[in-house]
């Protein structure tokens, strides 16, 4: 029997985050981080109903990945799926949910949706239990790891080996040290419990690149303190220096801010 995994990331930005994984013709919504419209209008333009999905899977409590998921949940009668201190802090924002739809995962602990295993792995922001994504179907391998401070061993473990990552990509240091955020924004933002900047991304693409990855979605830059070309040159430098061209020897894309992108796509 033939497999097929595919992702298509909807929206990636600090504006709101939203990405459609389909594993075997079914659809998981991951993040939904726009308005239920929005959404719904995301979801048409790659090709997919919004109900004909399977269920909601969040990373985190913070609006531009959930603002959207109670009313999506409760129009299309569709599980969320979150770990639970992310329940506990973002079940307020969400509205009236039957408990059935309410389903909370152990981060660390992998789980299944049919043959799919979803692997939930801890991240460091400063959320309440904010997890990172990697999804497996019959050995082949997708992750997706944005809102982080840094690039903790540990998340660097779950993601290895993975054919396609989303890595967040989103500011460059001088853009935001310079900027017009105020100092206490900085900080958070620059922070352990932050996010990660384009240096950091590329590091970390470049160490993937050694371990035989070679696709790589950047998303959730920043629009007042990055720019696209900044993000992917820091980016195919870093591959580069391994003898990698980015476009030839490895597919190195941003995921757009407010449509979908290029459907990436692994059968076997």
């Amino acid at each position: 029997m033939s497999h097929k995994l595919e992702y298509c990331p909807l929206c990636s930005s600090s504006s709101g985050n939203a990405a459609l994984l389909t594993a075997d013709g079914a659809h998981y919504l991951i993040d939904a981080g726009a308005a239920c419209r929005t959404l719904e209008k995301l979801l048409k333009e790659a090709n997919c109903s919004a109900a004909a999905l399977s269920g909601i899977l969040i990373t985190h409590e913070h609006t531009d990945h959930c603002k959207g998921a109670g009313a999506l949940s409760r129009k299309y009668g569709l599980p969320i799926y979150a770990s639970r201190g992310t329940w506990a802090a973002m079940r307020p924002a969400l509205g009236e949910l039957p408990e059935a739809n309410c389903i909370a995962f152990e981060s660390g602990s992998d789980f299944f949706l049919d043959e799919l295993r979803v692997t939930p792995f801890p991240i460091p922001h400063d959320a309440a239990d904010p997890v990172g994504f990697a999804f497996d179907l019959r050995g082949v391998k997708i992750s997706s790891a944005t809102d982080m401070g840094f690039m903790a061993e540990s998340v660097f473990q779950a993601i290895r080996g993975s054919a396609l990552v989303l890595l967040e990509s989103n500011h460059d240091v001088e853009l935001l040290k310079n900027g017009r955020y105020p100092a206490r924004l900085k900080a958070r933002i620059l922070g352990r419990r932050g996010h990660l900047s384009n240096e950091a991304c590329a590091r970390t693409v470049a160490s993937l690149a050694m371990e035989g990855a070679r696709a790589f979605l950047l998303g959730h830059l920043s629009a007042e303190n990055n720019r696209p070309e900044l993000a992917l040159a820091a980016s195919a430098e870093a591959l580069s220096k391994l003898g990698l061209q980015a476009g030839a020897d490895a597919d190195l894309l941003l995921a757009g801010r407010s449509a979908p992108e290029k459907n990436f796509v692994f059968s076997y």
